[in-house]
């Protein structure tokens, strides 16, 4: 891809703005990956849709149900809260900031950000690779199995407790420092640890040095230019923009199983962390124009994606090798209901991005299912359907 609108680009934006599959997406020569994804509703899934660009042009379809009780499937190109796919959002803002001499990567995070009293230590690039060693905001699971609380969230002890307030507004400070009031994980840059408060810190660490809000930061630097109009930057607002499918939560209730509609609610709890809304094809138009080096100067992109050893973790992208030995620069994200991966190869030449409703759990009983979804589309999409060698 070589600028903004390609035709590439047109087709996609056509597909958000009218909810119709260009006639090359219509795919009926692909009943391999129409049977895959038949094949992961049947596992546990309300409603799936899948978008995948390679050397045989574009394909979208989708399966299952968009609504619990109603008979249309997902919307191809509809809306979905798409959890941690936020962070790449995040941290490629940030790079840019970087590449303009604004923010450095080595720096201590607190010369940005003085009104939190961050461990000196603790460096930009550290924030958005998780080696920060701050305490997750919305708890904490050790290796051993014990569980530190955060704030209440869908998952844990606190789902139902989540549920009754999921109206609930929460500022990015207020997440900040209830994270910073617990022992952080480990020193800084010491072990790598997934903690949503890096990314709060990451987006007060945008609207200090840009003096705008994140929102209008996003859309004049990755949103505008990349024509990504299904895209938004909700903050508190519960509204997802049609069409879109619809996301369940299911908990327990007098001793009687209950499951409500969760579609709507505000996503605050989780900020930057993965508050972001978007669709297939934006998301899609996204990941290759990133790696394809349209939104970031060749050196910060290399940095990108230049793993840190132990998760394989970048700087808000994950490093992968595929069961076949190819190398794919990812990121998914599970959010209340919803699920969305996204996978490219390193040139953008090939990518996956999927788009998941679920009825969600306390329990994350889903887990099981998103792994087993993840790993069967990568293999059909990047390994040619090629079985797993465990």
């Amino acid at each position: 891809m070589t600028n903004a609108l390609s035709g590439q680009d047109q087709s996609t934006l056509r597909t958000a703005a009218y909810g119709v599959v260009p006639p090359m997406a219509a795919g009926q020569d692909r009943p391999e990956l129409q049977q895959a994804m038949e094949e992961i509703v049947e596992s546990g899934f309300v409603g799936l849709s899948l978008r995948v660009h390679d050397e045989r042009g574009e394909w979208a379809g989708s399966a299952g149900v968009a609504e619990l009780g109603g008979t249309a499937e997902p919307p191809i190109d509809g809306h979905v809260r798409i959890g941690s796919n936020t962070k790449t959002f995040i941290a490629t803002l940030v790079l840019q900031l970087v590449a303009e001499g604004k923010v450095g990567l080595d720096i201590p995070a607190a010369d940005h950000l003085p009104e939190f009293g961050l461990d000196r230590r603790i460096t930009v690039r550290m924030l958005l690779q998780h080696t920060s060693g701050v305490f997750n905001f919305s708890g904490e699971v050790h290796d051993d199995g014990t569980v530190v609380p955060g704030i209440p969230i869908p998952y844990g002890t606190a789902g139902r407790e989540w549920v009754d307030n999921r109206f609930k507004s929460y500022r990015p400070e207020e997440l900040v420092r209830r994270a910073l009031s617990k022992p952080a994980r480990f020193e800084p840059g010491t072990d790598w640890s997934y903690s949503n408060t890096n990314y709060v810190l990451a987006r007060l660490l945008i609207e200090k040095v840009t003096g705008r809000s994140l929102a209008a930061e996003m859309r004049q630097r990755i949103l505008g230019p990349l024509g990504l109009s299904g895209t938004v930057v909700p903050d508190a607002s519960p509204e997802i923009p049609e069409p879109h499918a619809h996301a369940y939560y299911r908990y327990e209730d007098a001793g009687r199983q209950q499951t409500i509609d969760i579609t709507r609610h505000d996503p605050s709890w989780i900020s930057t962390g993965g508050d972001m809304i978007s669709t297939t094809g934006d998301l899609h138009t996204f990941i290759s124009a990133l790696v394809g080096g349209r939104l970031l100067p060749a050196e910060l992109l290399a940095e990108m994606c230049a793993p840190e050893p132990k998760a394989g973790y970048g700087l808000g992208v994950f490093v992968q090798k595929t069961d076949c030995g190819g190398t794919v620069i990812t990121h998914n994200g599970g959010m209340a209901g919803y699920a969305t991966l996204m996978y490219s190869t390193p040139d953008g030449g090939k990518t996956l991005i999927a788009a998941l409703n679920c009825v969600d759990d306390a329990d994350l009983s889903i887990a099981t299912a998103f792994r087993n979804a993840q790993r069967r589309l990568v293999n059909e999409v990047f390994c040619g359907g090629q079985a797993p060698t465990d």
